[in-house]
């Protein structure tokens, strides 16, 4: 289930009936895909959703469609069944341009026997004095809440009923952390997250870029939340088409950018870390975000007892700020380490939030100092008095001179190889900024 307190809203519907639209409307922003193109929604999307003082989550579904010879159209099917089982309230969403069709009735169906409450959604109705949705009632499904999802007309209308068919559940508040699974497309971080969670949550297939949305999936690990978001995978620029491609790729940016850790994901089976594997990973720590490098599918790797030395020894030479990143090696598909990275998340977190006192940065300063004076710029004397610690996730350490901006950048990587050597700060980038003393 979803975040203890908080009641769960899922909308569904037969595929391209708009309810990406609605959601992105609810929500306040444009946070699922929204596409012509029938189908373009595949998992659950979760987002935290708040009308009249009530705080709820809104669940995204893919279109429920009829072709039992589809896999994907299966798939979707079962993940639109969970969603049903984890909802408190359902929203079925019909398109009143193209009236009632047969699929339309097949879902009804399925509501009933949940036993679940809902709202009838009659979306696309710019004008409700001139639409015609009164062809609904025939679905017996109550009395249609029209709503233009595009131009928002009826939103609130229907927010307002929403908000009355909500349980009154106790709150308990949690921000939680947050861990963005990043990787290529198909490295396994569906299957991945799924192993963690011990139950098949995001669609996982053999197709490439099968999941194309930021999905948020909450668990509690040791009585604190951790909010996974499975986001698609990032292509070289030079691959990524119009389109989908191209908001999912945005997409991922964004999930790394609101996470606190990332998990990359990658695959052994070049015996070396990809370029492209390295890219995501810079982006990751340019954001200041927590980094851990999960090697999947190691089960199928080629290997002796040395290979993942080797594997960290290559990604470290083409990426010296990844000596500062843990490594692991896991199977999703067998469990093999998998969840290891549990304990890797809390222990990254810890690094990150950690604090370290004034007093012990400015002895370290010292030591430093006394081990490497900073080189003399011609005619001026620079010179380091102080320093201390100004912000932790992640950590910033601010070093105070006379001359901060004559200090060169190979002096600085040394204060900060120096600072490393003291307290860690494993799987963060460490910010050393040169300030100018006061006075």
């Amino acid at each position: 289930m979803i975040t203890a307190g908080i009641p769960v809203v899922a909308l569904l519907g037969r595929p391209n009936v708009g309810k990406s639209a609605l959601f992105n409307r609810v929500v306040g922003g444009n946070t699922a895909i929204v596409s012509d193109e029938a189908g373009t929604t595949r998992d659950r999307h979760f987002a935290r959703a708040e009308w009249g003082g009530r705080a709820f989550w809104l669940v995204d579904t893919g279109g429920v469609a009829d072709d039992p010879q589809h896999p994907m159209d299966v798939e979707i099917r079962r993940q639109v069944e969970q969603a049903v089982v984890e909802a408190d309230l359902l929203l079925f969403v019909v398109d009143t341009k193209t009236g009632v069709h047969p699929s339309d009735a097949n879902v009804a169906e399925m509501l009933r026997t949940s036993g679940k409450p809902w709202l009838l959604v009659a979306n696309k109705v710019d004008d409700p004095r001139s639409a015609d949705f009164y062809e609904f009632y025939s679905l017996g499904a109550g009395d249609p809440i029209p709503v233009s999802a595009n131009n928002g007309k009826g939103s609130g209308d229907l927010l307002d009923a929403l908000v009355e068919r909500l349980p009154v559940v106790e709150s308990t508040a949690d921000n939680g952390l947050r861990v963005a699974v990043v990787g290529r497309p198909n490295v396994g971080k569906s299957s991945f997250v799924n192993r963690l969670l011990g139950e098949d949550r995001l669609v996982v297939s053999d197709i490439a870029g099968t999941t194309r949305d930021a999905i948020d999936t909450p668990m509690r690990y040791h009585g604190r939340e951790i909010v996974f978001i499975d986001t698609a995978g990032l292509r070289r620029q030079s691959r990524v088409e119009e389109g989908i491609e191209f908001y999912s790729a945005l997409r991922t940016r964004r999930a790394i950018e609101r996470a606190d850790i990332c998990l990359l994901l990658v695959e052994p089976t070049e015996g070396e870390i990809q370029n492209q594997d390295l890219k995501i990973a810079a982006l990751a720590w340019e954001a200041g975000r927590g980094l851990i490098i999960v090697v999947n599918k190691w089960d199928l790797a080629e290997k002796d007892d040395k290979a993942a030395a080797r594997f960290e020894k290559k990604a470290r030479e083409k990426a010296p700020y990844l000596n500062f990143v843990p490594f692991l090696f896991t199977s999703a598909k067998t469990g093999l380490r998998v969840t290891r990275v549990l304990d890797l998340i809390v222990a990254v977190d810890e690094e990150r939030q950690k604090r370290i006192a004034t007093a012990e940065v400015n002895e370290r300063l010292g030591e430093l100092l006394a081990r490497l004076q900073p080189p003399q710029a011609a005619g001026r004397e620079v010179k380091l008095n102080y320093a201390t610690q100004v912000q932790t996730a992640p950590p910033m350490i601010a070093v105070f001179g006379n001359h901060p901006e004559l200090v060169e950048e190979h002096y600085v990587r040394y204060l900060h190889n120096g600072f490393r050597e003291a307290w860690g700060f494993t799987g963060n980038p460490l910010r050393v900024v040169m300030r100018r003393k006061a006075g």
